[in-house]
């Protein structure tokens, strides 16, 4: 049987795009191991849906760049070590290394001397990510030096996957090969919106006007600015709510923000939710916001949330940022300027005061999302796996049709 090691640092259990990738995996026939950060539980060794799980206790405790440093090198000297020992007994085909930091592929070089192939899955564009957290120029020293580390990374490995066709390009730009790099998208898994949970308990009406974010509360995500917007428009919006799901070091700053503009019984902060939950919400809900700041970083933002209100049928209101406009249409998307919560205000009005619009808006962009849907970027994930080893994945579950979406407003 072919083994396969994914390295993160991050907890498997939450990192939706690694558990997906290594979960095709093994579906597909292979042998997975992640090394990776270790939950609540503290667990060391672990298996979850036929993945075998290595864990080291490391908390996050990021804030100064110090710390960031710090965080990478140990975690980087432990999978090294653990990649080591487990490649004399596993002798790995592959080795798929999942960024930050860019520099974790050369934890795989023990795997490398013995033979497997390494997949670098650039899952952030790191220069911009430090010029976008600590306001600092393209010129710095610090982002030429990571500028020169996220090139001697990629120069590294045998493949290289980006998380859009933006970012790719932007990278070939930087020196990738193109031959060696391929895009596997952040699309949303399908099968977890099959069936919902219950909805919310005791709302049973559907004449009203609901928006919804659910995810982290951190300030790129402009949730401020949605407030301030809701709180331009609400009056012309009678019983509309703005929800809000997730936790983040910005909830109480929010909550505040709702109380000051007179609008704590219409934002609501529902908290942390389950993701087995979510579809649920999702369903009671009629508009989808997603309100981004703009930056270097964030421009080539993709967010989870995006496919998952698209595959639940939802109009989304969305910044218009690059890498969203590069996929979906003015068609598919209720775009505004970013930072901008006058425009944000206009069009809330505009899908509140149409609902034939939020309709069309919901049915084009499930159109436009076909091409880049999980079960694409999966089967073109596995076969980037069997080029490298000569797998067979027969065992992989076949491409689904997308069914039609009934949009329910």
């Amino acid at each position: 049987m072919n083994s396969i090691c994914i390295l993160v640092q991050n907890v498997y259990d939450v990192d939706v795009r690694v558990r997906r990738k290594a979960e095709a995996l093994a579906s597909a026939g292979y042998s997975v191991d992640v090394l990776a950060l270790a939950g609540p539980d503290r667990k060391k060794t672990y298996t979850l849906n036929n993945v075998v799980v290595h864990t080291v206790s490391l908390a996050k405790k990021r804030g100064s760049i110090f710390r960031y440093v710090f965080e990478y090198i140990a975690f980087f000297l432990w999978a090294f070590v653990r990649v080591l020992l487990l490649s004399r007994r596993r002798r790995y085909s592959v080795v798929d290394v999942n960024t930050l930091p860019d520099f974790l592929i050369f934890a795989a070089v023990p795997a490398r001397w013995m033979g497997a192939k390494l997949v670098l899955d650039m899952h952030e564009i790191t220069p911009e990510f430090y010029m976008s957290k600590y306001n600092v120029g393209a010129n710095s020293w610090l982002i030429r030096f990571l500028t020169y580390i996220e090139k001697i990374s990629f120069d590294f490995a045998d493949s290289v996957v980006a998380i859009s066709e933006p970012i790719r390009d932007l990278l070939v730009g930087r020196g990738l090969d193109p031959s060696k790099a391929i895009v596997v998208m952040n699309s949303a898994d399908e099968a977890r919106f099959v069936s919902q949970a219950p909805g919310p308990p005791g709302d049973k009406d559907s004449n009203g006007f609901r928006m919804i974010y659910h995810g982290t509360l951190t300030r790129i995500y402009g949730l401020e600015l949605a407030i301030e917007a809701f709180g331009i428009a609400h009056k012309e919006m009678p019983g509309a709510e703005f929800w809000i799901l997730g936790s983040g070091s910005e909830k109480n700053a929010l909550a505040n923000q709702a109380e000051r503009l007179g609008l704590s019984s219409k934002v609501k902060l529902l908290g942390q939710v389950a993701p087995a939950e979510i579809p649920s919400w999702l369903g009671k809900s009629h508009v989808g916001v997603l309100p981004i700041h703009r930056d270097e970083f964030l421009e080539f933002a993709f967010p989870n949330k995006l496919p998952e209100f698209i595959i639940m049928g939802k109009p989304v209101l969305m910044s218009r940022l690059m890498t969203i406009r590069h996929y979906f249409s003015e068609e598919a998307i209720c775009y505004f300027e970013p930072d901008n919560p006058e425009d944000l205000a206009k069009q809330m009005l505009r899908l509140y005061n149409d609902r034939h619009l939020c309709a069309r808006l919901a049915v084009r962009a499930r159109e436009e999302y076909v091409p880049i849907r999980w079960e694409v970027m999966r089967q073109r994930y596995l076969d980037l796996i069997a080029s490298i080893t000569g797998f067979n994945c027969s065992a992989a579950e076949p491409l689904r049709p997308v069914e039609s979406t009934t949009v329910r407003l």
